[in-house]
């Protein structure tokens, strides 16, 4: 049952608008319940990486209390994101009452070898829905293997590429033709550049010399994910498709056989965001 007053408290330390409240009402309830399946505990010291706007930050803040700190950090600039930017939604996390025990640091890149924390400097590392924000899948081990040190128990979640309904069909599709186009580019700054199944994702884990512990999939079904990822494709299909030169030109006729498929779905078809993959590793 989902904790409706950690939902509340948290909701009032976010930075969202009027008509943006009930997005950003679902959004923090399917990261309680992410963070509520790592069991966490109070006065915990976590580094949180790719925190963007802070969804995950308030929760993780919440749950490790006053006594506990929560350390983000994101490689983008604090001018990025829109209609709120990064910087101004973590300014207004930072003055809420779950301020004090939050620290957030934009322009840092992990893998840069002037970034280091000292070893078991935090109880948990946590990676919340940011892994398909790698350019590769060597890029997430060589994280992995540089966080190791530092944390005790790592807490990741991703979206799974596991179907368990029909309705889950159009996210897959959208999240795949993203994929394609996205595997000719040297540099981007989408939200899918590399997709990772939960076997993927758990050998690269063990890989870096962590051990998984704990997996289950987390449904949250009213997560407006799926419809966002399809509206994207349907937008921005052309102008991706004639940016990029050096792609076959069978291969972009198979990219708009699929966003025709996923256009003939969407007429009469209910879309529900996939699942989510989770586990903690140490």
């Amino acid at each position: 049952m989902l904790n409706n007053n950690a939902l509340n408290t948290i909701l009032a330390c976010m930075a969202t608008s009027k008509e943006a409240y009930e997005i950003q009402k679902v959004q923090t309830a399917h990261r309680i319940k992410l963070v509520e399946s790592w069991g966490m505990e109070e006065g915990s010291k976590i580094l949180e990486i790719g925190c963007g706007q802070g969804d995950t930050t308030a929760v993780l803040a919440y749950y490790t209390g006053e006594t506990g700190l929560v350390h983000g950090v994101d490689i983008g600039p604090p001018t990025y994101g829109a209609p709120i930017t990064l910087g101004e939604s973590t300014d207004y996390l930072k003055q809420s009452k779950l301020g004090k025990q939050i620290k957030i640091n934009f322009n840092m890149d992990i893998l840069s070898p002037d970034v280091d924390f000292p070893e078991d400097a935090f109880d948990y590392v946590v990676f919340s829905h940011c892994s398909w924000y790698m350019k590769s899948t060597s890029e997430l081990l060589h994280m992995m293997k540089k966080v190791r040190k530092w944390a005790k128990q790592l807490c990741f979640a991703e979206w799974s590429t596991t179907i368990h309904s029909l309705e889950q069909y159009p996210h897959l599709l959208a999240i795949l033709i993203q994929a394609q186009y996205e595997a000719f580019k040297q540099n981007s700054e989408s939200n899918v550049r590399t997709i990772l199944t939960p076997p993927e994702i758990r050998t690269v884990v063990e890989d870096a010399g962590w051990k998984v512990l704990e997996e289950t999939t987390i449904h949250s079904q009213d997560l407006q994910d799926g419809q966002w990822e399809v509206d994207m494709v349907k937008h921005d299909i052309n102008f991706e498709l004639s940016r990029t030169e050096n792609m076959p030109g069978k291969f972009k006729e198979l990219i708009r056989s699929e966003v025709l498929m996923l256009e003939q779905y969407i007429k009469n078809g209910v879309i529900k965001p996939l699942s989510v993959y989770s586990f903690t590793a140490n």
